[in-house]
């Protein structure tokens, strides 16, 4: 059955060459550099703060796994989300 219905759409044309873009096509799509224009903006300063204790909270991560003194059951996530709120309350 599937045979049958995978034939019928090849011959209908349903399963061709890839799609090729017309030039009118092509001239609405962005450049490579209109798209690293818009992915390039400067981070706001909320988002460099975040990144600054998600790197604070990183490296506190490392050494109290190392050391072995992480809670039975502990992961990255649930020690990012504590690290980061007492990050922020003592920023305040």
């Amino acid at each position: 059955m599937y045979k049958v219905m995978f034939a019928t759409l090849l011959a209908a044309g349903l399963f061709a060459a890839p799609l090729t873009y017309s030039s009118a096509a092509r001239a609405q799509q962005p450049s490579a550099s209109e798209k690293t224009a818009k992915t390039n903006k400067e981070p706001s300063a909320g988002q460099l703060a975040a990144r600054e204790r998600q790197k604070k909270c990183a490296a506190e991560w490392k050494e109290t796994k190392a050391a072995g003194k992480t809670e039975k059951g502990a992961t990255w996530p649930k020690f990012w989300s504590d690290c980061n709120k007492r990050l922020k309350a003592a920023a305040k």
